[in-house]
């Protein structure tokens, strides 16, 4: 059993009344990241990328996720409060981001910039989608950070006791999902894309192993206070979002590789 370290500050510095939190340098590092793995990939040959257009890919990105995050945070998670205080969209300083949300705001940022390539917008989700889960692992380790998104009760020696989730041990899920979500996830699509593969087969596989490694990883997280387990006592908001896009890579793969 271990204890959540007290001595961590969710606040990284401050210049004079500004606070600046470890989870927004989370964000940045996931931004930056991207962009310099980006850049990387434009110079190879074929890369059909130029390194201009790939820091304008990841600031269309970037909005995409943090709107479509925001957004659908207070859609998918929070939708009775977002109903009775519209406001509260614009109360980011409070939390509350989904990634779900966020890959739909990336999805149609993209569909926005690949009109102005005049290239297909599959192309484009491609070439970024192995450089997301740098993103996510930055952003499971800002979750820990700030002592948040804890596991259920367990009994597991690496159980660990959060300050505001009670006495008892519990699963540390940001891990988890750091080490699936981000560190697996980027090294299996890393390796699959460095091949030439047939158009949407990348992204595919970023839904395909996205919604498993979540779908798996909330088996163990708390659910959601304000949904709890919605179906059977185990079923969680996270595993029906999660759900559509594993079926949506799966049977993607299966018909690119059957045509093939």
């Amino acid at each position: 059993m271990f204890y959540y370290p007290s001595d961590i500050n969710p606040i990284a510095f401050s210049i004079g009344p500004i606070k600046v939190h470890w989870y927004g340098l989370m964000y940045l590092v996931g931004f930056v990241s991207a962009w310099l793995l980006g850049c990387y990939r434009a110079k190879k040959p074929n890369s059909g990328f130029t390194t201009e257009q790939v820091t304008d890919l990841i600031f269309y990105a970037a909005l995409g996720v943090v709107l479509g995050g925001r957004i659908g945070y207070m859609l998918f998670y929070d939708l009775p409060g977002f109903i009775h205080h519209p406001m509260t969209l614009f109360h980011v300083w409070d939390g509350g981001m989904s990634f779900h949300g966020g890959l739909l705001g990336v999805l149609l940022a993209l569909f926005l910039y690949s009109r102005k390539l005049k290239k297909s917008v599959w192309e484009l989700t491609d070439f970024i989608v192995p450089m997301v889960p740098i993103g996510l692992a930055a952003g499971r380790a800002g979750n820990f950070i700030n002592g948040e998104l804890w596991g259920r009760v367990t009994t597991v020696p690496w159980g660990m006791i959060y300050p505001n989730a009670g006495p008892l041990p519990r699963h540390p899920s940001e891990i988890y999902e750091f080490l699936l979500e981000g560190v697996a996830l980027f090294l299996i699509l890393w390796f699959f894309s460095k091949k030439p593969r047939p158009r949407f087969a990348v992204t595919a596989l970023f839904l395909l192993g996205y919604g498993c490694f979540r779908f798996f990883c909330e088996c163990f997280r708390q659910p959601d206070p304000q949904y709890g387990y919605l179906f059977w006592h185990w079923v969680t908001m996270g595993q029906i979002l999660s759900f559509p896009m594993i079926v949506i890579g799966s049977v993607a793969l299966y018909f690119i590789y059957k045509r093939k």
